[in-house]
C-alpha cells in the first residue's frame, strides 16, 4: 500500500461526506508554516483537520516535525497508517491525534479502522493559522476592519502579527477558513 492508493481509498471511504457539503473542501497537500511542511490531506469548514499519511514506504522520521507544525494549525489531526506503523504511532503522536490504520484485505481492498479519534486541540497558534492566508488575503481581511491602507500594505510576517493582535483565534479561523474556501487553485482528487 503506497501513500497514493492510501489517500484515493481515504477520500471515497471516509472522507465522501465532507467532499459532498457545499460548506468544505477537501485540499490535497496544503502548505503549512509556508512551505515548512505539506498536510496530506486537509479538510477546511468552520475547524481545519489535518491528515497525515504514513504508509508501507514511508518511515516516521519526520513525525516530529510534522506533529509540532500540525499542532501550530490544526484543529484537530489524524495519522492515517498502514498496518507496520500502528505500534509505533501511539507513542509519536499526542493525545489529541486520532489514529486510523489501513489494512489491505485478501481482495484488494483497503479497509480503515479507527484506532483513536481525534480531539480539539488545545494549542493551535493564531500567527500559524494566519500564515495560512496569501498576502493580498491577509490585506483584504485588514481593509475589512478598517485599518489604514499603509497598514495593509505592510510585509506578509506584519500583516499576520497585526491581524492576530486584531482578531481571536475564533474571529481569525472564521476569516481564515472563508479565504481558503473562496480560492479557485487548489489541488483535489
Amino acid at each position: 500500500m503506497n501513500d497514493t492508493l492510501i489517500r484515493e481509498c481515504f477520500h471515497r471511504q471516509r472522507l465522501w461526506r465532507h467532499r459532498a457539503s457545499p460548506n468544505t473542501i477537501v485540499v490535497d497537500e496544503l502548505g503549512l508554516k509556508h512551505g515548512k511542511c505539506r498536510a496530506d490531506i486537509a479538510v477546511i469548514n468552520d475547524h481545519l483537520a489535518g491528515y497525515e499519511i504514513k504508509s508501507d514506504e514511508d518511515s516516521l522520521s519526520r513525525l516530529e516535525q510534522q506533529v509540532e507544525v500540525y499542532g501550530a494549525v490544526f484543529d484537530r489531526a489524524t495519522a492515517v497508517v498502514a498496518t507496520k506503523h500502528a505500534r509505533s504511532i501511539r507513542s509519536a503522536i499526542p493525545r489529541w491525534w486520532g489514529i486510523v490504520v489501513c489494512h489491505l484485505e485478501a481482495k484488494g481492498r483497503i479497509v480503515f479502522e479507527s484506532m483513536r479519534d481525534a480531539q480539539q486541540n488545545k494549542y493551535v497558534d493564531p500567527f500559524s493559522v494566519a500564515q495560512l492566508l496569501w498576502s493580498d488575503e491577509a490585506s483584504s481581511i485588514l481593509k475589512s476592519l478598517r485599518e489604514p491602507p499603509k497598514t495593509q500594505r505592510l510585509r506578509r510576517s506584519l500583516l499576520y502579527e497585526r491581524l492576530t493582535d486584531l482578531l481571536s483565534l475564533a474571529e481569525l479561523r472564521k476569516e481564515v477558513t472563508a479565504c481558503l474556501k473562496k480560492r479557485k487553485s487548489w489541488r483535489r482528487l
